[in-house]
């Protein structure tokens, strides 16, 4: 069956559920100390104005620092719930927390990791996009926070956000609307994969799934055929 068969077309209901895009944020490579070292990165990410263009690689204004570990067409836009916030100022008191916060392009409502399936595909203003992946933090996310623990705790809280590739460039504004293009039938969620890559002894029919699902990027599908020889033994 191909990746087109899996689909189905958005039903009213889902193209009017009140998604939108909250704020749209961008930043450059900086460098900063670490540990004592220089490290490259682009997770300081600022709000900005008006409509930006969104090509197949990045939004304009913002560029990734790392290649080999950010990037590339299938992490092209990453995503990240607005109804995240709350749980992290609840979690990081007295920390300032704008829109952008955790490297984000697109802060969204009505998007949300248990609702979203891998493959769905989205328009926003004139740009259409495709779900492909969650987002995996790297250390750089601590030194976003100015602590090594945020990547544990942003992991073990569920709330990872995911990347979008870009299957049509165009315009993206903050406010515009969030419409579902088509939803993948086989609906395997951001959260399941996340559930997966976690601890899958318990989900190998999932983890057998996820293997042989072609929207999911060949490096998550080969690390999920390697679980299912080698499954987690909690």
């Amino acid at each position: 069956m191909t990746a087109r068969e899996h689909e189905k077309p958005a039903s009213p209901i889902e193209a009017a559920a009140g998604m939108r895009v909250v704020s749209i944020n961008a930043g450059l490579p900086r460098e900063v100390q670490w540990h004592g070292k220089a490290v490259l990165t682009s997770i300081f990410k600022a709000p900005v104005e008006g409509s930006v263009k969104v090509k197949r690689l990045n939004v304009e204004g913002d560029r990734q620092s790392d290649l080999k570990a950010h990037g590339g067409a299938d992490k092209a836009v990453y995503v990240y719930p607005a109804e995240h916030y709350a749980f992290w100022r609840a979690e990081l008191p007295g920390v300032d927390l704008p829109w952008g916060s955790f490297g984000e392009n697109f802060t969204t409502e009505g998007l949300m990791e248990g609702g979203v399936h891998i493959g769905d595909r989205i328009s926003i203003g004139s740009a259409e996009f495709a779900v492909t992946q969650p987002r995996m933090p790297c250390f750089k996310l601590g030194i976003r926070f100015g602590r090594p623990d945020m990547v544990k705790r942003f992991l073990r809280s569920g709330r990872t956000g995911f990347y979008l590739a870009v299957t049509r460039e165009g315009e993206v504004a903050a406010g515009d609307a969030v419409a579902s293009i088509a939803r993948q039938a086989l609906a395997i969620s951001v959260a399941d994969i996340v559930g997966l890559y976690s601890a899958d002894a318990a989900n190998q029919d999932l983890l057998r799934k996820a293997s042989e699902l072609s929207e999911l990027p060949e490096g998550w599908r080969d690390y999920f055929r390697k679980r299912l020889w080698e499954p987690d033994s909690t």
